[in-house]
């Protein structure tokens, strides 16, 4: 099987070319003097060590899995020293706040890493994945007190961490959740219950593991109201700091999984631990949802590397493999990148790999300007931008890159279905991506029945304008791409139209936003992906270069053969949710 390859020449393309870095990040205090060119360096680093060390670790761990030994968490061979090698790299701390140790590099250049960890080792990557996404909700909710005790050993990634929210008894519906907290007296709290599908819960890499903890206070309410959120870690400090007694907290069990194996999915148990409140009592989701945010987008970044990985090595593949005649009849055999159903295949993850990336690039570029532009109102433009295509991102780009996982496979014939080849575990890993972090449904009805009324409905208004006026001066000032921006403006009108439509349904018709809410999510990302198709396609309309001469050609197979789905996904929704309804449950 052929190696990863970051694709650093790409990124480099739209880091210049598309989205004007250079410019764009210069405007962002602290970032004055980064270029494209430093980015890119930085990602050639991370790709050489994603594909020399992670990747190799992909197969072996996935086979041997993680397992508990005496109580305790081992991990599969190799990936203890890896996340060592991780850490004294530095990687950890790539987009950390500079205040607790971190580089404070842009989101950007992090999402970009992410993408190479989940397409060399997703099961890896959640264990830095996750300790980021924990390390923000410290920061924006903690006190100053434990932000300086827990964050410099965070962002260095000397000390892990991870998220407990879900119980047995409570997965979506948070509020049903039973795990309390009881106060000591000295400002800490005694915790007890059991959390399930508690991904990073514990390993054996060494230091401490702190936990965020969902659960209720003895005068709590019921319902989300009553919710508080509480660090506790897997070791309590001793007044030097360093590790003391072990916290008490155990691991139940290892959840036996589908895919990502070599990552430990625990059942937590919390037997009167130690933590702390973060944050106000009875604000706990508040909290938490600064961490499940980051970690939606992070999610979506997950299908986005699969998708990139199976798609690289299902055209080396197609490349080599030999079967069938030419067109013409007049060779054989033929490598199968020949014939046109498997090309079907390859463009379409081509397509899809290459278009989510940019839209990840734009949205992680918004959340440097929500972060750190001097101006108040382009902050708040830009992270109502976030908050708009979070779902889109988390939904569709896992949506799609369990769809390229499946073509990819495909390509490969029965080899796809032998484990030898690694095909069949991109589909098994690329599985839970689509279901944690809040499944794609949740995500859909997120934007369709939420996002869509943020700014009294003004926030789609503006993303949509921004959309049109992007394409409708690519169409003027790029004729060579105008076919390709005329597809993309007629999905824009169908949205729009739907948009406007699914809004008054609402509010006659209680099923209408669930009855339509995927269909919906999935049209909104057909047309976001295909404006960043008409944005490359204008940056490459030279065709001067072989990566130029691919941008333009697969751009104009996205409008052609992809975005046409929206006008399925709208008449789809245009239904209504009658024929969704009406049959009685019994009847099914």
């Amino acid at each position: 099987m052929s190696s990863y390859m970051p694709l650093t020449d790409d990124i480099g393309f739209l880091l210049k070319n598309v989205f004007g870095f250079d410019a764009q990040i210069a405007a962002l205090p602290g970032h004055e003097e980064l270029t494209a060119d430093f980015a890119v360096a930085v990602l050639e680093e991370a790709g050489r060590f994603c594909r020399e060390v992670l990747e190799p670790l992909n197969r072996p761990g996935d086979e041997e899995g993680a397992r508990i030994v005496d109580g305790a968490v081992v991990t599969p061979k190799g990936v203890k020293e890896a996340y060592r090698a991780f850490v004294e790299a530095g990687w950890p701390g790539l987009s950390g706040d500079v205040a607790f140790g971190g580089q404070g590099l842009p989101r950007v250049v992090q999402i970009l890493l992410d993408e190479m960890l989940s397409a060399t080792n997703m099961s890896f990557g959640l264990f830095p994945g996750l300790t980021r996404g924990a390390v923000e909700a410290i920061a924006h909710h903690a006190s100053d007190e434990l932000k300086a005790i827990w964050l410099p050993k965070m962002v260095a990634g000397e000390w892990t961490g991870a998220m407990a929210l879900t119980e047995a008894s409570a997965g979506t519906d948070l509020g049903l959740l039973s795990t309390r907290a009881e106060p000591v007296g000295d400002g800490s709290y005694r915790i007890t219950g059991t959390k399930i599908f508690i991904s990073s819960g514990d390993h054996d890499f060494g230091g401490n593991i702190v936990h965020l903890v969902l659960a209720r206070l003895p005068d709590a309410p019921k319902g989300v109201k009553g919710i508080s959120l509480f660090l506790a870690p897997k070791f309590l400090l001793n007044g030097d700091g360093s590790l003391g007694e072990r916290n008490a907290m155990s691991v139940g069990s290892l959840e036996h999984k589908m895919g990502i194996h070599a990552q430990p999915t625990c059942v937590m148990n919390y037997d009167g631990a130690i933590g702390w409140l973060v944050g106000e009592p009875g604000r706990g989701l508040n909290a938490m949802f600064t961490m499940m945010n980051a970690e939606r987008l992070f999610v979506g970044i997950q299908g986005l590397g699969i998708a990139e990985a199976a798609t690289q090595k299902a055209v080396a593949y197609a490349r080599e493999r030999l079967q069938g005649r030419s067109l013409d009849g007049a060779r054989g055999p033929v490598p199968i990148i020949e014939h046109a159903d498997v090309r079907r295949m390859l463009m379409t993850g081509r397509a899809l790999a290459d278009g989510c990336r940019a839209l990840a690039i734009w949205t992680a570029l918004q959340m440097d300007i929500a972060a750190g532009h001097p101006d108040a109102a382009t902050r708040a433009e830009a992270d109502g931008m976030v908050a708009l295509l979070t779902p889109v991102i988390k939904a569709a780009f896992t949506d799609f890159g369990f769809d390229v996982a499946v073509l990819s496979q495909q390509v490969f014939g029965g080899h796809g279905y032998i484990r030898e080849w690694g095909m069949e575990q991109y589909v098994r890993d690329a599985r839970i991506t689509q279901i944690y972090e809040g499944t794609n449904g949740v995500q859909a009805m997120d934007l369709a029945g939420r996002k869509l009324s943020l700014e009294g409905g003004a926030l789609p208004k503006r993303f949509f304008a921004l959309v049109r006026r992007d394409v409708e001066s690519a169409a003027a000032t790029a004729p060579s791409v105008k076919d390709v921006s005329a597809e993309v403006l007629a999905a824009l009108a169908r949205l729009e139209t739907t948009t406007t439509a699914l809004q008054a349904a609402s509010q006659s018709d209680a099923a209408a936003v669930g009855s339509a809410a995927t269909d919906y999510l999935k049209l909104f990302a057909l047309t976001a992906i295909g404006w960043m198709w008409v944005r490359m396609a204008v940056a490459a309309r030279a065709g001067e270069t072989p990566l130029e001469q691919r941008k333009v050609t697969v751009a104009k197979f996205y409008s052609e053969r992809l975005l046409p789905q929206t006008q399925g996904l709208a008449a789809a929704i245009a239904a209504g949710s009658n024929s969704t309804m009406v049959l009685p449950a019994d009847l099914f």
